[in-house]
């Protein structure tokens, strides 16, 4: 069945799913029924376009002529409390009630945007996804952990279904745990500029950049004006400085994600979502991930080594993943 134009929404009943980030604001219509859940009306804004998220969801629902819907699920970048957030890296403020008022939707609920991708894990396959290292399968029906860096660096996990289960974290914001005299002196740098060091801090968008300047400040160079966008770019181009910033930021991605896969009993598979890693994996000559160097730090957990390496690492390829997580909330708890 072809999935209906965007003409064909206004006669079917459907959901609003969102996925709000520190930059961006992504939104789409949702409908489900015998053919599955489908995602309709996508459009994609810049958060700092709008004073608040009910104006720019509002913009949205005008944009695409829909009629305002009974139930929204929106995915937001930070921690929902009491059915409120405050993202955790722009300057929105989201209240579940506030929402309902502002854009006459019955329902609406709040859910982490590492929730929503831990949400969709069940529906992502081998298009939307790439598999870093050998072609390891998880422990069927084992949890599974989502985690990631972009603007910020989150954590969720999934123990069962989508009723159940669901685990969400503020894992990003662990302390980041060197693990050789590089890393140890990079460390130093950063504690001296912020006082703790988080995983965040080194392993996020911000984080890269704050790794090339640690760098540059060890080897006695002026601060570089570059962001994570600007670093990966020169990789790309063969920049040797920038390569090794890469290099060291994957390797603590790495790390990290097998700390997170032990505390969590991740042996379902750990699934690495954000704007970065997809970016990476290309291969390694021109800029990208060195994967059998990624596993093996990875995997590098002393005794607990074999238990790491039957668990597979995927990086989520689908830009649309959260949307699709947020769907499926909406499908189960949001109508």
């Amino acid at each position: 069945m072809s999935a209906p134009s965007d003409s064909q929404i206004a006669d079917r009943p459907a959901g609003l799913v969102g996925d709000i980030g520190g930059t961006n604001c992504r939104l789409s219509l949702a409908t489900a029924g015998a053919d599955g859940i489908r995602l309709h009306a996508h459009r994609a804004m810049k958060c700092a376009d709008y004073p608040t998220a009910e104006a720019g969801i509002a913009h949205y629902l005008k944009e695409v002529g829909a009629p305002t819907p009974a139930a929204a699920v929106l995915a937001v970048a930070g921690p929902v409390h009491g059915g409120s957030a405050r993202l955790t890296n722009a300057q929105w403020q989201l209240n579940e009630r506030a929402l309902q008022l502002a854009l006459g939707i019955r329902t609406v609920h709040l859910i982490n945007d590492f929730a929503a991708l831990a949400y969709a894990t069940p529906a992502l396959g081998p298009a939307d996804l790439a598999q870093i290292g050998p072609p390891v399968v998880g422990l069927a029906g084992s949890t599974v952990a989502v985690m990631g860096p972009g603007t910020g660096f989150g954590v969720a996990a999934l123990a069962s279904g989508l009723d159940s289960g669901l685990l969400v974290t503020e894992g990003g914001h662990i302390g980041f745990a060197p693990t050789d005299p590089v890393e140890i002196e990079l460390l130093r740098v950063l504690m001296r500029r912020h006082g703790r060091v988080s995983v965040e801090r080194v392993c996020s968008g911000q984080g890269m950049a704050n790794l090339h300047a640690a760098r540059a400040e060890i080897a006695g160079l002026p601060p570089p004006e570059l962001d994570a966008a600007g670093i990966t770019e020169a990789a790309d181009r063969g920049d040797a400085d920038a390569a090794e910033t890469v290099r060291i930021f994957c390797g603590i991605l790495a790390s990290t994600a097998g700390d997170l896969a032990l505390a969590l009993g991740a042996q379902g598979g750990v699934f690495i979502a954000g704007g970065i890693m997809p970016r990476l994996m290309k291969p390694r000559e021109v800029g990208g991930v060195d994967q059998a160097a990624f596993r093996a730090r990875f995997e590098a957990k002393g005794r607990f080594t074999e238990y790491l390496r039957a668990i597979p690492t995927n990086v989520v390829m689908a830009d649309n993943a959260s949307l699709r997580g947020a769907a499926r909330a909406w499908a189960a708890i949001g109508r």
